[in-house]
Formats: structure tokens, C-alpha cells, sequence
């Protein structure tokens, strides 16, 4: 019981990390893209060393017979951190969170296609709750369309909820393979991936890195990616898939958190029942009938 109750309490923490993110994001003034690679690449060599002094093998014949949804989904992680970092930049880190955490809500309702699972009556009505919810975060009912920078964000933080909805997809398709493993070449992936879409995107030699941007860099790798990711594994291994699935939603509840009280980004009625009903949603489609 205290184990598991331990590895409840790693989880927790993984979240609550996993929920500050936004607040550093937007302290670092250097392009989505560039941040994404950092995290990517400084996230990898920390599970890389973290393997290491776990003397734990890794297992190349795993990685070949999984490499190809390895591969998409790991483009797909870097391009999903680029549109979630834009977001954070054109709305409130609030918004942004809840908009990305529509991503289980998409996989319910396009698993039927991309995974033969049936759509049941309880999980339909938990995806119409969450986008009515998304209505009132977005602030539609009550303002009309919001302004081009709010809208902008919108957009940005649906589009990452849906390319995470695809690697939520892809990762049910690859088998056989550790946790810390299948995480590694996947951030390995969207490094080599952001990599080269900043060299063709970005001036890199215009870029300025002071000491704090590079110490907020090694923070997001190393504490938001590396350490993050392995309190998460480590404890997913330890608890039934649905109480990790319950405690992830730590994660959206903490970044709202922090938006009003520490950011002081307001959110109004519409903006908090749009947050019940979002989360509460995603929250009940998870739950065992």
C-alpha cells in the first residue's frame, strides 16, 4: 500500500511539473521552434544517462520492429510543442492548456476509425460536453469571435490537441518496447526533426543566449522533459492505467492555477465553466462505468 500510495505521489509530482511549463515558456525570448529542439534534445540525453546508470540495455531489436510509428510519432511530438509554445504566446497559458487537453476528447471520437473501438453513448456525450466547454473558453457566446491574437492561440493550442491526439493513437500501435526506450527515440525524433526546421526557418546565428536563457532551456530539458518523463514511466509501471489516466488531468488544473493566481490572467464565468466542463468531461470519459 505505502508503494503504491509513493508512486501515486511521483505521479502527482510529474504533473504538477508537467502544469509549470507554460510560465517558462514564455520567459525564454527566443522562437517556439528553438525551445522545442532544446527540450527535445536536452530531454533525450537525460533519459539517455538515466538508462546508463540503470545499466539497463536498450533494445535496438524493439526500436527496429516499432520504428516506423517511433519515427511519426516522434515528428509528431516536436511539431505538437511548436503549435503549444505559439499558443502560449497568443492567449493565457489557461486557455492554451485547456485547448491541448482536448486531445482525449479527439481520440474518442476518431478511435472508431483508427482503432476499430466502439464509440459508447457515455464517451459521445463526454466529447459534446467538451466542445460546448470550448465554446465558453473561447469566449464566443458571450463576445463573439475573439480578437486575431486570441483566436490565433485557439487555433494553435486545438491544432497541438490534435497532433497529440495522433501520437496518443500511435503509441497504442507500438508494442513490446520500454517505456524509457520508446521515449527516447521519440524525443530523439523531434530533435533532428526541429533541428532542421530551424536551420531552414530561423537566423540561428541572430539568436542571443544569455545566461538565463540558457539556464530556462536547461530547466524545461532537463526538470519539464527528463525528470518529468521518468517520475511518469517509472510510476505508470506500478499503477492501474486508469488511476494514471485520472491523475493526469494534475496537469491542466495546475497551468489554470497558475495562470490566474501567478500569471494574473483573468478568467471569467464563461472561462471557468468552460474549464469544468472540459476537464470534468475528459475526466468522466476515462472513468470505468
Amino acid at each position: 500500500m505505502n508503494e503504491v500510495r509513493i508512486e501515486k505521489m511521483k505521479l502527482i509530482t510529474s504533473m504538477c511539473i508537467f502544469g509549470t511549463i507554460g510560465i517558462f515558456v514564455r520567459s525564454i525570448p527566443l522562437p517556439s521552434s528553438v525551445i522545442a529542439f532544446a527540450r527535445g534534445l536536452v530531454g533525450m540525453l537525460f533519459l539517455l544517462v538515466v538508462i546508463m546508470l540503470k545499466k539497463t540495455p536498450v533494445c535496438v531489436e524493439a526500436i527496429k520492429k516499432n520504428l516506423f510509428w517511433l519515427l511519426l510519432s516522434g515528428i509528431f511530438l516536436g511539431m505538437n510543442w511548436i503549435l503549444l509554445f505559439e499558443s502560449y504566446r497568443f492567449t493565457t497559458v489557461a486557455t492554451a492548456t485547456l485547448c491541448y487537453y482536448l486531445a482525449p476528447i479527439i481520440v474518442i471520437i476518431v478511435s472508431p476509425f483508427a482503432l476499430k473501438e466502439k464509440l459508447t453513448l457515455r464517451k459521445a456525450i463526454c466529447a459534446v460536453v467538451a466542445l460546448i466547454g470550448m465554446i465558453f473558453v473561447s469566449g464566443v457566446w458571450k463576445n463573439g469571435m475573439p480578437g486575431m491574437d486570441e483566436l490565433k492561440g485557439i487555433s494553435f493550442g486545438i491544432g497541438a490537441a490534435i497532433l497529440y491526439a495522433g501520437i496518443m493513437i500511435m503509441n497504442k500501435k507500438i508494442q513490446d518496447i520500454s517505456a524509457y526506450d520508446k521515449t527516447m527515440v521519440q524525443l530523439g525524433v523531434s530533435a533532428i526533426i526541429l533541428l532542421s526546421y530551424c536551420l531552414i526557418t530561423e537566423d540561428v546565428t541572430a539568436f542571443s543566449f544569455t545566461g538565463k536563457i540558457i539556464f530556462l532551456l536547461l530547466l524545461v530539458g532537463i526538470l519539464h522533459t527528463g525528470i518529468t518523463y521518468y517520475l511518469y514511466f517509472g510510476a505508470m509501471g506500478h499503477l492501474h492505467a486508469q488511476t494514471v489516466a485520472i491523475i493526469s488531468y494534475v496537469d491542466p488544473v495546475v497551468a489554470v492555477l497558475i495562470s490566474v493566481f501567478v500569471l494574473q490572467e483573468g478568467m471569467d464565468v464563461g472561462g471557468i465553466i468552460g474549464a469544468v466542463l472540459i476537464l470534468g468531461a475528459a475526466i468522466v470519459s476515462e472513468l470505468k462505468p
